[in-house]
């Protein structure tokens, strides 16, 4: 009995690594200014014709009095054009909070939202941010879905992103 609990919790303590079927890790550099903001942070995968197929994050000051946090929004550029002039914010599922300088990782499952189904194909997926007294980078990770094998595929930015990796799980 015992034998069978310890395999039964080990099985459960591996499945969330395997249920991801895309991973985005985007790393926040710390930066050494004198007005230090985190920088809001867009995240989205695009079609050959640079379509939105899919908003997978937007992170920016949700918790500010008068949704003043959004303000600051229309900064990421591409991501405002392309997604968030049209979207309700808060958006239920991919609006979080600024993070701190690090590494960050989202997951995404194939069939619930917000990565919903990709159909086979050529995509891209774009991570923009955007800081208040500060600079805007963005950054493209062409990939082919679904994948084949795994794979992990990167992306180095220079100024207010440092390493974007993107984990595929067939």
């Amino acid at each position: 009995m015992r034998a069978l609990l310890t395999l039964t919790l080990t099985g459960l303590a591996a499945t969330p690594a395997l249920a991801a079927d895309m991973a985005v890790t985007i790393e926040i550099p710390r930066l050494q200014v004198a007005e230090y903001h985190r920088p809001y942070v867009g995240v989205w995968v695009e079609g050959p014709d640079q379509s939105v197929a899919a908003n997978l994050a937007v992170l920016y000051d949700v918790k500010k009095a008068d949704r003043e946090g959004e303000k600051w929004l229309k900064d990421m550029r591409q991501w405002w054009r392309r997604v968030g002039r049209d979207l309700t914010l808060p958006a239920d599922g991919i609006s979080g909070p600024t993070k701190a300088p690090g590494e960050h990782r989202l997951e995404y499952t194939v069939g619930k939202d917000p990565l919903g189904e990709l159909a086979p194909g050529e995509y891209t997926l774009v991570v923009e941010a955007a800081r208040e007294v500060g600079g805007r980078e963005l950054m493209r990770i062409p990939f082919t879905w679904p994948a084949k094998a795994p794979a992990t595929l990167t992306a180095e930015g220079s100024e207010e992103l440092g390493r974007i990796a993107l984990d595929l799980t067939p």
